[in-house]
């Protein structure tokens, strides 16, 4: 979509400023002081920066962009990896950093109710004050917000015990492309009066409508938390280990995070990592596994128990269990110490699945495969295997390959080939939880059969049919 004439621009500008006021709408100039890029520190490009501070304000913002048919970028926390919030001059940025709001806790419904700019560490404090449990647990929890969560339909560290973000979702409040507000704050568990909408919406990254508010499902609290770094030899163990506990530790069992030897070295040997390595740095494979309870007591023997019958019986080869929170930061550190290979120059990062039982061999296809067009590389493999989710770090350490953008966009594309194709076969997926934006949408078909995609479109130009809401992300 072209950009504006300047005479409608200008009314665009003097619009938007009296809805939200001259000083919560930033251009020119400005935008340069506005580097809030978690993974890119560059200032947003972007014909105006708008930040609203109600769902009538998003609702009347919206209203006069879709007028104009001015294209639309909406911004949470941008954490995000695959540059589902970039923007380009021609964009007008719609940041929900105003809309933090805790508006209120339910404790005998289990629910509470944001706005969506809420940070998702707010919201787990929040709960917790409120002797409940927020599930949804990723590293970047300090920055990302509530809405950005639900765009993305977020994964993180318990998607094991509790489900992806749409499983913590009970109702939204969502503006469409037009200004129409779409209020289904349901708080009940249980709702089958026709469509589940807001499903709609969840995971849709911003492409069909503008999430401001949601009611969100609260857990009970858990007083007892046993955490413990596992070690093997073959990738059968982790495997073994995995369904034993599943079935072992009567469902508490909340994190299983497996991590590759490549990963762990890089973590543990980072300069970030403050401490001595938990476990010795020469086995193949290491899992973080984490059980979550309400006996302290029980729950700790239980456990305990479970991985003293493992190591017995030969299906963990080394193991330390946390005997203290700070022990238990620890053993996390390690694997939530996922910049460690930021030092090593150019990264392709990915996050894909596939089935349990064919990572091992995926793994070491793509590792040889690598080698032989990249000799000399650095990559790091770690991730949610209990969901089948694996996170990829790939870093050339060829200058020759990587000497300007343009040749690093190309051996991109290459290594993107090689990690994505063979998915397709192995009923795999491009995206495990972070969606597709911009950087994914060449391999969408790889992923999503003809059918899906064409669904997809009639979605999108049913409810955005001007195709003003974040532009070209997940497919043009």
């Amino acid at each position: 979509m072209g950009a504006l004439p300047q005479e409608l621009k200008q009314e665009l500008i003097g619009k938007l400023s009296s809805i939200v006021s001259e000083s919560h709408l930033i251009t020119g100039d400005a935008l340069n002081q506005r580097s809030r890029h978690f993974n890119d520190a560059r200032p947003p490009d972007a014909l105006a920066l708008v930040t609203p501070t109600s769902t009538e304000q998003v609702s009347e913002v919206l209203a006069a962009c879709n007028a104009l048919g001015q294209t639309v970028v909406t911004h949470g926390g941008v954490t995000g990896l695959v540059g589902g919030d970039h923007s380009s001059s021609n964009d007008v940025i719609l940041s929900l950093e105003r809309m933090n709001t805790i508006e209120g806790i339910d404790v005998k419904s289990s629910t509470m109710t944001v706005q969506a700019g809420c940070i998702l560490e707010a919201v787990q404090k929040a709960a917790a004050e409120a002797d409940k449990y927020f599930p949804l647990d990723l590293g970047a929890r300090g920055s990302c917000t509530i809405g950005g969560n639900i765009a993305t339909n977020a994964g993180g560290l318990s998607v094991l015990r509790y489900g992806m973000m749409r499983n913590q979702v009970l109702g939204l409040e969502v503006v469409l492309a037009d200004g129409t507000v779409m209020s289904s704050l349901n708080h009940m568990l249980k709702n089958n009066a026709g469509y589940d909408l807001k499903q709609l919406f969840i995971g849709s990254e911003g492409t069909l409508g503008v999430v401001t508010r949601a009611i969100l499902r609260l857990q009970p609290s858990c007083s007892s938390v046993q955490t413990a770094l596992l070690a093997f030899d073959q990738f059968s163990q982790v495997t073994d280990t995995l369904d034993t506990l599943s079935s072992k530790l009567n469902g508490q069992l909340s994190a299983f995070e497996i991590i590759w030897n490549n990963f762990y070295r890089l973590s543990t040997e980072d300069e970030l990592y403050s401490h001595s390595p938990p476990l010795d740095s020469d086995y193949p494979f290491y899992a973080v596994i984490e059980s979550r309870g309400a006996d302290v007591e029980q729950d700790e023997l239980a456990f305990n128990q479970a991985l003293e019958n493992l190591i017995e019986a030969g299906a963990i080869t080394d193991a330390t269990i946390a005997l203290s929170n700070q022990q238990a930061r620890q053993i996390w550190e390690v694997r939530e110490n996922v910049e460690c290979t930021k030092q090593f120059g150019a990264r392709f990062r990915y996050d894909i699945s596939l089935p349990i039982a064919s990572m091992d061999q995926y793994i070491k296809d793509l590792e040889a495969a690598l080698l032989k067009q990249l000799p000399n590389l650095i990559f790091a493999v770690y991730g949610h295997i209990a969901d089948g989710n694996l996170h990829l770090q790939i870093s050339p350490q060829d200058e020759a390959l990587t000497a300007n953008a343009e040749q690093t966009t190309q051996l991109h594309d290459e290594v993107n080939q090689l990690v994505y194709q063979p998915l397709q076969a192995l009923g795999g997926s491009i995206s495990a939880e972070h969606g597709i934006g911009t950087i994914k949408k060449a391999y969408l078909h790889l992923s999503k059969t003809a059918v899906e995609v064409s669904i997809m479109k009639t979605l999108k130009q049913s409810l955005d049919p001007k195709g003003v809401l974040n532009p070209g992300k997940i497919f043009d």
